[in-house]
């Protein structure tokens, strides 16, 4: 199962050019600053922006092969705005129902119930839209369009225009519709913390052209991302709860490569959770701290070091290896070069508990 995009549009000082096999299940984040063609890319997927020549192919049904190309309403996806462009004279029902409506009975492959309950809804389908906060608007436009039963559904910063808190409150429902519906989503966002909690890939995108892709952490840990991220630089992690301290509110999060001690999100035994663990929250030593409040140190080996050449201060970020896993940090120079680092060099990498984000 895969999707194929390839596309060239051009416009006045700029050219989208992109050529990509993306997955076709879970969720691919389009990542990259304002103006990078994340959204040119997400309208030419779903024909609202056509590209001559281009191709267009979800998971063996083709939308788009050159001159041959079907019109966005004959196309089974579902599309999310940064605005939510709900119908103001109609009931959250009645929103709903419109798009439902499109679909035959025969061809509805998500059930009304189970769409008002991944989004948690049920309490608003008699109220306007007015009336809700954006964040609530936000899950009826989300629930609206899984109800067309779509096979792709496309989700243009869907939290741009939500505030810190209502972003907060919105992210869970954006992890459960990933983790529990079998339809690949194509998320765009310049959010480093939204593409680490939601996204399975990742395509970097600069100046309208793909400069990276591949799986979420494989591609987090490269050095040599052609774009900076500065203080968002890090990696994920997937691990297992295996203990619980509740007296303390910690949990300990084993990984392919170690255990970590993480905040206790709630999360019982046994459970699986993702984990971001940022470069300038890593310290390096050639030897176990002792008589520290850091909770966690690993061994690790040296993989690569590199330069930040995006940086007007001395900084160099480094990748070690932990096991199966791999961790940045971000230090000085003078820091790199007292520790004497090289691939191979052995360390043991420091991080705080508090540092870390399920």
């Amino acid at each position: 199962m895969s999707i194929e995009a390839h596309f060239v549009q051009r416009f006045a000082g700029f050219t989208l050019d992109v050529d990509l096999q993306l997955p076709g299940r879970g969720v691919t984040a389009l990542f990259g600053p304002s103006g990078c063609g994340k959204s040119t890319l997400l309208r030419c997927i779903a024909g609202l922006q056509m590209a001559p020549g281009g191709r267009c192919v979800v998971n063996g049904e083709v939308w788009q092969d050159g001159a041959h190309t079907l019109p966005t309403h004959r196309r089974p996806l579902g599309y999310v705005f940064q605005e939510p462009q709900l119908f103001a004279h109609l009931s959250v029902r009645a929103n709903l129902q419109y798009g439902r409506a499109r679909i035959p009975v025969a061809a509805r492959q998500v059930d009304w119930d189970r769409a008002v309950d991944l989004l948690g809804i049920g309490h608003l389908l008699e109220r306007r839209p007015a009336g809700l906060s954006g964040g609530e608007r936000q899950r009826i436009a989300i629930a609206r369009a899984l109800l067309t039963s779509p096979r792709l559904l496309l989700m243009d910063e869907p939290l741009a225009a939500l505030d810190v808190a209502r972003k907060k409150e919105f992210m869970p429902y954006l992890e459960r519709l990933a983790r529990e519906l079998d339809i690949p989503v194509v998320y765009v966002s310049h959010a480093p913390d939204e593409v680490a909690r939601l996204a399975d890939h990742i395509v970097v995108l600069e100046a309208g052209r793909a400069v990276a892709a591949g799986p979420l952490a494989e591609v987090l840990s490269r050095l040599d991302l052609p774009i900076h991220l500065g203080e968002d630089a890090g990696v994920v992690l997937e691990g297992v709860v295996v203990e619980r301290e509740p007296a303390w509110h910690l949990a300990r999060i084993a990984f392919p490569g170690g255990c970590l001690w993480v905040r206790d999100g709630g999360q019982g035994q046994g459970a699986t959770v993702r984990l971001r663990v940022l470069a300038r929250d890593v310290s390096l030593a050639l030897s176990p701290a002792t008589d520290t409040s850091l909770l966690n140190s690993l061994p690790v080996v040296v993989e690569q070091v590199a330069d930040e050449s995006h940086s007007a201060l001395a900084l160099c970020r480094v990748r070690v290896g932990s096991g199966a896993s791999s961790l940045l940090a971000r230090l000085t120079r003078r820091s790199a070069a007292a520790l004497a680092l090289q691939p191979g060099t052995a360390l043991w990498a420091q991080i705080k508990a508090v540092a870390l984000i399920g």
